[in-house]
């Protein structure tokens, strides 16, 4: 949170809404945060940027001029200090055209997502969850190496006659904080049918991933689906975890949505539906462990260890934040730690 740094952290607000405006800045100044500017629209926004400097920027997508997907694009030219870019938290209503446009935003390079507050929606928990992804994105931003050139694509890895049969791993893949942009890179270069199929678990909001699995579908070999419950695992299909669902996996090897309390204030929890595939798969399981903040998946890895299966993390060097994989590896629980271009022909393999 907050007190984590010696000096307050100093956030822009940019929202086309007054009240939304006030509304963040309030929640944000009770946290500790330094609010140094406000503006609503995206011209503004870069323009207070440019001034000011701030660790973290609030962002929503629909204003008038310069749009946030405009703003995001503008900023990758807007370096300061050591290159390191000012770290961008989209707030966003949901509706299927915007849920698109804020998978576009992480693509796009933002930091992460929150979903504007609902009617009975407590305001507290809003702001809470806001406080804690703005202090995770002003840490990053103040903490990251100079960015380096992003490595060429992989190229698509072919199928092996093993996966066609659907006798390879289950394979599960579970990510956090620059997720989506990890999984843009990584889906469209695994092979289709692949292993016993594969479960995917993002942490986003409710109503936003559809859109994500929409946009990885367009450009996967794969075909990518949100989850619904009652789906086989198919050699053929990822299935993304729904947010605010947890995604398990029943003994007749089935989907279940869950709506049991979040678990660590995470719903969907990637430890659950790691611990279910490794438990009805045992040794042919495969969990791939991609870039995301805090521990989700330490304890689905241990079970996965336990039952004889293999676990690949992704490398430091290609992380947004090396949080899930750190936790990973440094318990000595991962068989290979690779950067983001070297996973799909890991994953090929070790599915097959």
């Amino acid at each position: 949170m907050p007190g984590a740094l010696a000096d307050p952290q100093r956030v822009v607000v940019a929202d086309d809404s007054r009240l939304m405006r006030r509304m963040l800045a309030d929640a944000l100044g009770r946290q500790g945060f330094d609010v140094v500017a406000t503006a609503g629209d995206g011209d503004e926004a870069l323009a207070a940027c440019r001034e000011h400097r701030p660790d973290a920027l609030t962002l929503d997508l629909a204003m008038p001029g310069l749009d946030g997907l405009g703003v995001l694009r503008a900023l990758r030219a807007l370096r300061e200090g050591r290159e390191r870019a000012v770290p961008v938290v989209v707030v966003s209503a949901f509706s299927p055209a915007r849920g698109a446009h804020a998978v576009d935003a992480l693509a796009e390079g933002a930091f992460d997502l929150v979903a504007k507050p609902t009617v009975g929606q407590p305001i507290d928990v809003f702001a809470s969850e806001l406080g804690r992804k703005v202090a995770d994105a002003a840490r990053s931003g103040r903490s990251r190496r100079p960015a380096a050139a992003s490595p060429a694509p992989a190229a698509p890895v072919a199928a092996s006659s093993q996966t066609a049969t659907g006798s390879g791993r289950a394979v599960v893949i579970a990510c956090s904080t620059g997720g989506p942009r990890a999984l843009a890179e990584l889906l469209p270069a695994l092979p289709s049918p692949l292993g016993a199929g594969v479960l995917i678990v993002q942490h986003m909001p409710p109503g936003f991933t559809a859109s994500l699995a929409g946009r990885l579908d367009a450009t996967s070999a794969l075909g990518v689906r949100e989850a619904v419950g009652g789906e086989a695992l198919d050699p053929a299909v990822a299935l993304l975890a729904p947010g605010g669902s947890h995604l398990r996996v029943s003994a007749a090897r089935r989907t279940e949505l869950s709506d049991d309390a979040p678990e660590g204030g995470l719903r969907p929890r990637a430890d659950f539906t790691i611990a279910d595939v490794a438990g009805l798969y045992g040794p042919r399981t495969l969990l791939v462990v991609l870039t995301g903040m805090g521990r989700d998946g330490l304890e689905g890895a241990r079970a996965v260890r336990a039952a004889g299966g293999r676990i690949l993390v992704e490398d430091e060097s290609t992380c947004t934040i090396y949080g899930m994989p750190r936790a990973v590896a440094e318990a000595g629980l991962a068989h290979e730690v690779l950067p983001l271009p070297e996973l799909p022909a890991a994953i090929a393999r070790e599915a097959a």
